[in-house]
């Protein structure tokens, strides 16, 4: 027998439209296209600073000073290099994204740093070790899958050209760090997404920074929120040649394939984050072709998406130049989520650190829509 719930069921499934935190970080208005982190237009962010400029931005907008960012970063990059031994060895066949898990769950919260000041914040302490080791473990993670030997970085050097010499073995060109920094800064915040939010809700436990970040990678890793770059690059190469463009894209809307890299939950119109990738792409010559390919295959699909779905926004997003973008810059496809974690952390430690000055306990209600035990009179 079941008794009726009389509590009123919420009306937003999945927390739609639920607002679970003030935050000083980024807005994502997804009508207008415009994502705003810490008071920037992402695109003037972008033209404005490197990714550690932006970072030092994002993590003041949290309320926390950073000072000397360039140098605690490779001071952390530096000590996270003795843990890739280890690393490696417990991940001969892992993906890239369970082997970045796995290295960030060697951090321990508290721990000391060489080069990394015992003045500060334990928060930002942490957030730093998170921050410099993940390039680290990506790239020696890579290269091992590749058979080659893991590469020492470079205390002095720009976290971007740091991760591409690291990851490739030579000394990257201007126009790919800036193309990597621009990526970095661009995908470093985005409002309170699925791991976001997860960051937020342990970090509401005072868990720690570390054990927050870990646990947001691994919402990260589920499907449904990392994204489609691998699959976009999948798509183009399927589609092959101009001459195929409007066949396979008519064949794949007909049988209800979702085309890859467009549409977004939040986003109703292009999504900003999209201009700054095709602009960052441009600046690598090596991938013209490709660049060239691709934009004929997007003016297909918004065509054939507006036919076939008249009324439906289905718009650019980011994931379809995000992967053009990292494919030019020579980043394995098993790769490409690691490498948004990498950014996406200095995001969700700014959430962590934010989520502590608040101190209060994320404990959302749920209505009980189950089974209820049968009632008994008294005798």
């Amino acid at each position: 027998m079941s008794k009726t719930v009389t509590q009123e069921r919420a009306t937003a499934s999945g927390l739609d439209n639920v607002v679970a935190a003030e935050t000083n970080l980024s807005h994502v208005d997804g009508e207008a296209g415009r994502l705003i982190i810490a008071g920037y237009e992402v695109e003037t962010l972008v033209n404005t600073h490197d990714f550690e400029g932006a970072v030092a931005v994002l993590w003041c907008a949290a309320g926390v000073e950073t000072g000397d960012l360039k140098a605690a970063l490779g001071s952390a990059r530096t000590a996270a290099f003795a843990l890739v031994p280890p690393l490696l060895s417990q991940n001969c066949h892992k993906t890239v994204t369970e082997g970045l898990r796995t290295g960030l769950s060697m951090l321990s919260d508290g721990e000391k740093t060489p080069g990394i000041s015992e003045d500060i914040p334990a928060s930002l302490r942490d957030a730093l070790r998170l921050l410099g080791a993940a390039p680290v473990f990506v790239a020696a993670l890579c290269r091992h899958m590749e058979g080659k030997a893991p590469i020492a970085p470079e205390r002095q050097a720009g976290h971007a050209a740091d991760f591409l010499h690291m990851l490739k073995g030579e000394s990257p060109s201007a126009a790919e760090v800036e193309a990597l920094n621009a990526y970095l800064v661009t995908v470093m915040d985005h409002g309170m997404n699925a791991s976001t939010f997860t960051a937020r809700v342990i970090a509401a436990t005072r868990a720690g920074t570390i054990s927050a970040v870990v646990g947001a990678l691994c919402a990260l890793k589920g499907p449904l929120h990392g994204g489609a770059p691998g699959p976009v690059l999948d798509m183009l190469d399927e589609i092959g040649t101009e001459a195929n463009i409007g066949p396979w894209l008519e064949a794949a809307i007909a049988s209800g394939e979702r085309l890859m890299g467009f549409g977004h939950r939040v986003y109703k119109v292009r999504d900003p984050r999209a201009d700054v990738f095709d602009k960052a792409v441009s600046l690598l010559t090596n991938n013209n072709e490709r660049l060239r390919f691709a934009r004929m295959v997007e003016a297909g699909a918004l065509a054939a998406l507006k036919k076939a779905k008249p009324g439906q926004r289905l718009d650019t997003n980011m994931e379809y130049y995000t992967a053009v973008l990292l494919e030019a810059l020579g980043i394995p496809r098993d790769a490409v989520t690691p490498v948004f974690a990498m950014a996406r952390i200095a995001g969700w430690s700014a959430h962590v650190m934010e989520q502590e000055r608040v101190g209060r306990l994320i404990r959302p209600q749920s209505v009980y829509v189950g089974d209820w035990p049968e009632e008994t009179q008294a005798a």
